[in-house]
């Protein structure tokens, strides 16, 4: 869509600029481990709220008073015939019909720039919820998708491989008595390292090859019985033998290079899911095939 109105287009361009910005800014972040902290001390969600809710609310009136004056210019045009040659000139100078076309368009991407915002924004309070002292209920499927949200600049298509597919399949679970951003911190954790294995099992192979055979993270979530629920979430990377599947959750064990990953992670995950939750967390690889974990959580605290 073309945009002729400078004003008009330098706002677009600096919404689509700020979501950008804040999607990589949350990708370095969590990186090291301390958005929740951030978040929860500062209230940066809030902070963004205030102006989102500001925009959102004048878009209708900016719509309804672009309306008017179209109104107007139609009175005027049906009114003054002929048109006077020098407002005629700067019609044909501005190119009326096609702003009247246009401009409509453009506050739409607008308002959807905001919408876009406003969901971070939600996703990012979401997953830094300060635990109390005691379990909450929560539910896991809010957790997974905002987690899902916050890690979208990883999935996107770039010049080396197509989008990252996503393939969610969730059950009618109840509310799960969790410490949720303890839980969100497994989810990010399990998500980002599924992506490092798509990302290792690309190398060496085209965008068309990638294409034929597309990157894919499946999330899966079921009922076990009425105590308990499982969610499962698996990827085609590289997968691991079993010689590493031994020592995943061990103390500092890690398949990464230096300075991609801690080796805290997935023991971290362990203490979370099995001492703070009294559930249950284990993997299954194949080498060349791809990884699933899968995760068992009591619904109420025992």
């Amino acid at each position: 869509m073309g945009v002729r109105t400078p004003k008009a287009a330098a706002v677009a361009a600096a919404t689509a600029g700020f979501a950008i910005e804040l999607h990589m800014a949350n990708g370095k972040i969590f990186a090291i481990g301390i958005l929740s902290k951030i978040v929860a001390a500062s209230g940066v969600a809030h902070e963004i709220n205030n102006p989102v809710g500001f925009l959102k609310g004048n878009i209708q009136p900016a719509l309804d008073y672009i309306s008017d004056l179209f109104g107007l210019i139609d009175l005027y045009q049906e009114r003054t015939s002929p048109p006077d040659p020098v407002i005629q000139a700067e019609i044909d100078e501005i190119d009326l019909e096609y702003i009247r076309e246009d401009l409509p368009k453009l506050i739409s991407s607008m308002r959807e720039g905001i919408e876009r915002i406003r969901n971070i924004s939600t996703s990012l309070r979401t997953f830094s919820r300060a635990d109390q002292d005691h379990k909450v209920p929560f539910d896991i499927h809010s957790g997974l998708d905002s987690t899902l949200l916050i890690l979208k600049h990883r999935l996107k298509a770039d010049d080396r491989r197509p989008e990252i597919k996503i393939i969610q399949e969730y059950g009618q679970l109840p509310a799960v008595d969790c410490y949720p951003g303890q839980l969100n911190q497994v989810f990010m954790n399990l998500l980002a390292n599924a992506i490092d294995a798509l990302e290792d099992s690309n190398k060496g192979r085209s965008y068309e090859e990638i294409q034929a055979h597309p990157n894919q993270i499946g999330i899966y979530t079921t009922v076990v019985d009425d105590q308990s629920i499982k969610i499962r979430i698996c990827d085609n990377g590289v997968g691991m033998d079993d010689a590493t599947q031994q020592k995943i959750f061990d103390h500092l064990f890690t398949t990464k290079e230096v300075g991609r990953g801690t080796g805290l992670g997935l023991e971290i995950a362990r203490q979370i899911i099995v001492e703070k939750h009294g559930g249950s967390i284990k993997v299954r690889s194949t080498v060349g095939q791809g990884t699933e974990f899968t995760i068992v959580l009591p619904i109420h605290e025992k």
